[in-house]
């Protein structure tokens, strides 16, 4: 099957470290631009073992299980197994984009970027074992299926980010061939288009020998994965695309140095230079930005949204603590074998996947979008609000304070029940 048209889909992912991060902390942030109606929703899995040979049921497929999966905080889109972004008990952060490139997209069901996203955190304790997993499946597995919850096929491969304490990868894929390669300092950021050009430090074992076979590639002079592979005849959006990629290297060029977690936010929601999608049929479902001390005795922060345009939306912090026996998930209705995503042909009916914070939410954007005076009012209680978490965060690892376990791994449901109170 040919590439299929890119549409209106769009994301963007950053990544800073030391120097170009202000504390000396890896900052790591994404935004997760989807179907305008689409639910993004925040759950937690904690850590398991698994009985040799067992398998899990993906999306689409079911692939061999690992004997011990790692506890992982998840924003995905609520009719989906996987994840477009999350994190680790270990300090990985992962989030993905879709890509099209010279390699044909299929419509065969195989593994979805997104499931791949949630097998590297389960499986990964490094952003570099994290790339391992993911390539390895991908290699065995494929990927492909539909990426939207609809009848009508949206298929694409994947680019991926994956950050922890000490550095991060940029893995960029074509069906079930990949490049990859490893940040070690200052600051980078993928879209929906392909960024490794020579500097490729890990890549498939077929690579260049495909491309060789494909006609792509004379085999001659230096390789260039970006120029190798993308498509010769850009559509109009991945020239946005490109346009939003180049956007965001230039916000890294002007903050590097001073880039906190509240930067990354600001990056987010920059709707100027269209990171912050919001179009008629797309716009940035849910966001998140993650804190990664260097310093292995503090702790991690990742900040989610769960609800759409994050100018608009409040950054809740989650922190993983040992033995978390209950995580009230912002999490949508469970609809069991009566799910479209479980019958066949799949997605032949529309079910109402919409929690509590989301519906709230969105009535509040209504009251913002058609009173003006109510708006600002909102804004200024919902920034000073995040101001409050932000402070509340910078004093926990400054080691200030006095917060304990239980109420650390409470953090994230008690800002989103204040975050209720805020709209009611």
């Amino acid at each position: 099957m040919a590439p299929s048209a890119p549409g209106t889909s769009s994301c963007d992912c950053f990544v800073s470290l030391p120097p170009a991060s202000a504390n000396g902390e890896v900052i790591f942030g994404k935004n997760s631009d989807r179907p305008r109606d689409e639910v993004q929703e925040v759950v937690y899995f904690p850590a398991e073992c698994h009985a040799k040979g067992t398998k899990v049921q993906c999306t689409y497929i079911e692939v061999d299980q690992a004997e011990r999966t790692h506890a992982v905080i998840l924003s995905r889109p609520a009719w989906l197994w996987g994840a477009e972004m999350g994190a680790n008990e270990h300090g990985v952060c992962i989030g993905n984009e879709g890509v099209w490139t010279k390699e044909p997209v299929g419509e065969e069901e195989a593994l979805l970027g997104m499931d791949l996203v949630r097998l590297g955190l389960e499986r990964g304790s490094s952003a570099h074992e994290a790339l391992q997993v993911i390539t390895t499946l991908l290699e065995r597995y494929g990927q492909g299926g539909n990426c939207k919850e609809e009848p009508t096929p949206f298929i694409y491969h994947n680019t991926f980010l994956l950050a922890d304490r000490t550095e991060a990868w940029v893995l960029e894929t074509a069906g079930r061939f990949w490049a990859a390669q490893r940040i070690q300092e200052g600051a980078r950021n993928i879209s929906n288009q392909l960024s490794i050009g020579t500097d490729i430090t890990a890549e498939h074992a077929d690579l260049r020998q495909h491309a060789q076979r494909q006609g792509w590639w004379s085999g001659e002079g230096e390789f260039n994965f970006l120029e190798v592979f993308s498509l010769i005849q850009q559509p109009v959006r991945m020239e946005a695309a490109k346009a939003r990629y180049c956007a965001g290297q230039q916000l890294l060029r002007q903050h590097s140095g001073q880039i906190t977690a509240e930067t990354m936010m600001t990056f987010l929601s920059d709707k100027a230079s269209g990171i912050c999608v919001d179009t008629e049929g797309f716009c940035t479902t849910g966001s998140m930005v993650s804190i990664l001390p260097q310093d292995c005795h503090l702790p991690c922060i990742h900040f989610f949204t769960a609800t759409p345009d994050p100018s608009r939306s409040i950054f809740k912090p989650f922190i993983f603590v040992p033995n978390i026996t209950s995580f009230p998930q912002v999490k949508s209705p469970n609809f069991g074998d009566k799910d479209p995503i479980r019958e066949t042909p799949r997605f032949q009916s529309q079910i109402d996947r919409r929690h509590d914070l989301y519906q709230q939410h969105q009535l509040a954007l209504e009251i913002m979008n058609h009173n003006q005076h109510k708006c600002q009012r909102l804004q200024e209680i919902m920034q000073k609000f995040q101001r409050q978490i932000l402070e509340a965060m910078k004093n926990l690892l400054a080691g200030s304070s006095t917060l304990k376990p239980q109420e650390l791994a409470d953090l994230f449901y008690s800002s989103v029940d204040a975050e209720l109170k805020l709209y009611k």
